[in-house]
């Protein structure tokens, strides 16, 4: 059997494999309320095999969100719907995660598809979005306006609440969202930090809200449960944050009790060059697992099982997490199974009669 395939154990949890579905913007909430879309979307990818299953980015705010259309969990009335989603992704034998989130000055944004960029302004039904420093992310988006340290506390105790509320609908994994340009990474990175209190300048000070809101949600999430923590590793930019501050933040957050690192990129710097291509970002999480001793997962043109599987059998990574490649193919974790040679891939019983194409055909069949 192959790693990829093989089960994965952290604290009292264990994946049926070592593939987890990346948190993916859907956009298409009202009111930060999950709908029939993210239980077919999300549902989808439990019975096509993946061990671990993220929402996406869920606000912890509702000045948080990336979109008005953003999932959120700020309030009670969010847990419900979520509860839906988590008893099905549970019945088809995978776990339900969540990715706790706040968009810090990306927040009050187009959604991709409507081809506008930038901010959406209070008059077009957005808002003014808040960040550690009055600094745009490019001229299209508003300035944010700079965090007091009473309204940092608040933030904090925001995530707490929606870590509690995680638990009630039945999420098993928590991730909090500190990578990708939002709120918590504006923090870690000089470019759009320029505090001069206590939460700027130094790279303690920059690491300080990141490491208290984790210490905060640790304490309240059970401790038989993971935790894991988004970073992106570096901005691709020059002095901004960078690998070496990515492993000794990656060493204090384990300290904390945090289980893996989910490691990606990017998202601070607008005109940031990347060289996007195969695997290009798992070259960080091999460098966080050997130099932290934590475990991590990568993301990022991860696309073939082959490819996957010998990311951990090199040590790059612990846990395999797909994004677009799953949304190409809900069942690629199945076809991996057949691909590595793997045990006969369990597909569920519903789809088992249309897996094997050399079996003859029976009166069932003719029924459809």
């Amino acid at each position: 059997m192959s790693l990829l395939l093989e089960p994965y154990t952290l604290r009292q949890l264990t994946f049926l494999n070592r593939i987890a579905v990346s948190p993916m913007c859907q956009y298409c909430c009202v009111d930060g309320l999950a709908n029939d879309w993210h239980l077919v979307h999300l549902g989808s990818r439990a019975v096509g095999g993946a061990g671990l299953i993220f929402t996406e980015a869920a606000a912890v705010t509702r000045d948080g969100r990336i979109t008005p259309e953003d999932l959120g969990i700020w309030n009670d009335d969010q847990i419900e719907p979520l509860q839906r989603i988590t008893r099905f992704i549970t019945a088809q034998g995978a776990v339900a995660g969540i990715q706790l989130a706040h968009a810090g000055r990306k927040a009050s944004t187009w959604r991709p598809w409507l081809g506008k960029h930038g901010s959406i302004k209070p008059e077009d039904g957005g808002w003014i979005p808040w960040g550690p420093s009055k600094i745009a992310f490019d001229p299209q988006h508003t300035p944010p306006t700079p965090l007091e340290e009473d309204q940092i506390q608040t933030v904090i105790q925001a995530f707490v609440d929606a870590a509690k509320r995680a638990l009630t609908a039945g999420f098993k994994v928590v991730e909090i969202h500190a990578a990708h340009g939002y709120l918590l990474h504006q923090f870690l990175s000089p470019l759009s930090n320029q505090r001069r209190d206590q939460y700027g300048g130094s790279f303690e000070n920059r690491i300080r809200l990141t490491l208290e809101v984790t210490k905060a949600v640790r304490e309240v999430w059970p401790q038989e449960l993971p935790l894991f923590v988004r970073v992106s590793a570096t901005d691709w930019v020059e002095d901004g944050w960078n690998p070496d501050e990515t492993v000794e933040l990656a060493k204090r957050l384990k300290t904390l009790g945090v289980d893996l690192i989910d490691v990606s990129s990017g998202g601070t710097a607008a005109n940031a060059e990347i060289p996007v291509g195969p695997g290009y970002q798992t070259e960080f999480a091999g460098r966080v697992r050997r130099e932290s001793g934590i475990a991590t997962g990568t993301v990022g043109m991860i696309t073939e099982p082959f490819q996957a599987d010998t990311i951990l059998r090199t040590g790059q990574a612990d846990l395999i997490l797909l994004a677009r490649e799953l949304l190409r193919d809900p069942y690629w974790p199945l076809h991996a199974d057949d691909d590595l040679g793997g045990r006969k891939a369990v597909w569920p019983a519903q789809y088992q009669r249309a897996t094997h194409r050399d079996q003859p055909i029976h009166e069932s069949d003719l029924r459809d």
